[in-house]
């Protein structure tokens, strides 16, 4: 854009969004934020009010801490999660990994391990970090990479991750850890018998640089963010569903929502991709969707700490076989989060908002498989289905595009045909999924359309050996 706009409109008002209005608020820029949920978070913001609903824990956080220096704001303390999960095979045996830069050594991690299982431990970790520093300047701390930028990878580092190699062949390191390898590509909303190698560097952010519990959780940080922004005068319209954005000449005049008619100079959408693409009038995007997630917020009767565990199937391999069935997994693998009196249960799901007409009833099931393995004191519940989740991602994909293939890991850039004064923002697009890097996202997405530089948040930088963050 030759000039910054006078008015900018945010769609949505996720972590993106939030990052979005306060870097567009702080230049100056007059902002209007809308959201269709009552408050924001995007899908920390679904279910009881005091829980978050998708993202528990912090990883990267630094990059928490350069938006909080930015905009002003002091982070509440953060707290290294030791360790940073603990997995619980079906026969009883626990696992439990401390992450490298926090405990300093890989002995205790190794300890637990047999001595095969260590020498693939150490193998695979170490592969991870050399995939993941080598990927970071170009798909992450940066801006959405250029043709040239891609080719550039490809030639210096892009054989060093395995190019030709599915996850599953590449991780491969018997019936114990493969599938503790595998499951990292969830984050990114992959099956990860159908992703690529290059995924296995996500591994490295929680093993190698850590977990932090956050205190107050993320929820409340959406909270905060949000009274920042509008200290900076940024203005927030809550339950505003947008319905279609008006065009003309290759802009974006206006948002048509249930509530009347917005207009703006240039708009930010840290929404569903997908979603955006509808409101514009384009073709819907046709590439496979990633994985939903079916979730428990769950009330217990005394404080049970602060803690991340991973329950394992018998068959790791038959939960992904229902997924690709359109199915709710019939042994899935439980994610739980405890903090304090309160736990969040989550599990892997197919993208189908309609794949129940009773979550009430897979509640149950959830809550029974739970109780059978990590029994704990629950006195209320309530179940978020992947229709739930459709309210923030399309067909309640978490993630958007399924990254499977060997280009499937690319996240699509920042722009739409036809929307030249829009850019889109969030964990649908670069640089990817998670809280982190929606952050980096809406911070350096809604920076373009001022003409500012990209800032990395101190994200490039990375702890040496024996520091910690």
């Amino acid at each position: 854009m030759t000039r910054a706009p006078g008015h900018v409109a945010v769609l949505g008002s996720g972590f993106a969004g939030l990052a979005a209005a306060l870097r567009l608020a702080r230049e100056g820029v007059r902002v209007t934020v809308l959201d269709a949920l009552g408050r924001p978070g995007g899908k920390a913001a679904l279910g009881y009010e005091d829980f978050s609903s998708g993202p528990t824990v912090v990883t990267m956080p630094q990059i928490f801490r350069a938006l909080h220096e930015r905009t002003g704001l002091a982070l509440p303390p953060l707290e290294a999660a030791r360790p940073t999960t603990t997995y619980h095979a079906p026969g009883g045996r626990t696992f439990a990994p401390e992450a490298l830069h926090v405990a300093g050594s890989l002995e205790p991690t190794l300890a637990q391990l047999s001595r095969q299982e260590g020498r693939d431990y150490a193998r695979l970790l170490f592969a991870a970090r050399r995939m993941y520093l080598d990927a970071a300047p170009t798909f992450i701390f940066g801006p959405p990479p250029n043709r040239l930028q891609l080719a550039r990878y490809a030639v210096t580092r892009g054989h060093r991750a395995a190019p030709w190699s599915s996850l599953a062949r590449f991780v491969r390191s018997g019936p114990f850890l493969t599938p503790f390898w595998l499951r990292f590509a969830t984050y990114l909303g992959a099956d990860p018998y159908r992703a690529p190698a290059v995924l296995h560097n996500v591994a490295w952010v929680e093993l190698g640089y850590g977990v932090w519990h956050l205190e107050g959780g993320l929820g409340p940080l959406a909270g905060r963010l949000r009274e920042r922004a509008e200290a900076l005068g940024v203005r927030f319209e809550f339950g505003t569903r947008v319905e279609h954005l008006i065009t003309r000449a290759g802009r974006v005049l206006g948002a048509h929502t249930d509530r009347g008619v917005l207009t703006a100079d240039a708009w930010v959408s840290a929404a569903d991709r997908a979603m955006t693409r509808g409101w514009l009038g384009l073709p819907p995007d046709r590439t496979p969707r990633g994985v939903s997630g079916f979730a428990l917020q769950l009330r217990l009767a005394e404080d049970r700490g602060r803690a991340h565990h991973l329950l394992w199937p018998a068959d790791y391999a038959r939960e992904w076989r229902d997924i690709r069935a359109g199915r709710l997994p019939g042994d899935p693998t439980l994610y739980l989060h405890l903090d304090g009196d309160r736990a969040f249960l989550l599990v892997n799901a197919p993208p189908n908002p309609e794949v129940t007409d009773d979550p009430h009833e897979y509640g149950e099931f959830l809550l029974g498989r739970l109780q059978a393995r990590l029994p704990l004191p629950v006195t209320e519940w309530r179940p978020l289905s992947p229709a739930e989740y459709a309210r923030t991602a399309a067909r309640g994909a978490l993630y958007g595009r399924a990254p499977h293939g060997l280009l499937g890991s690319l996240r699509p850039g920042w722009t739409h045909p036809g929307a030249r004064n829009l850019v889109q923002v969030g964990g649908t697009v670069h640089p990817g999924g998670g809280v982190p890097l929606s952050i980096l996202s809406g911070w350096n997405g809604a920076g373009t359309l001022l003409g500012l530089p990209y800032d990395d948040l101190d994200g490039s930088h990375v702890p040496g050996e024996g520091e910690t963050w």
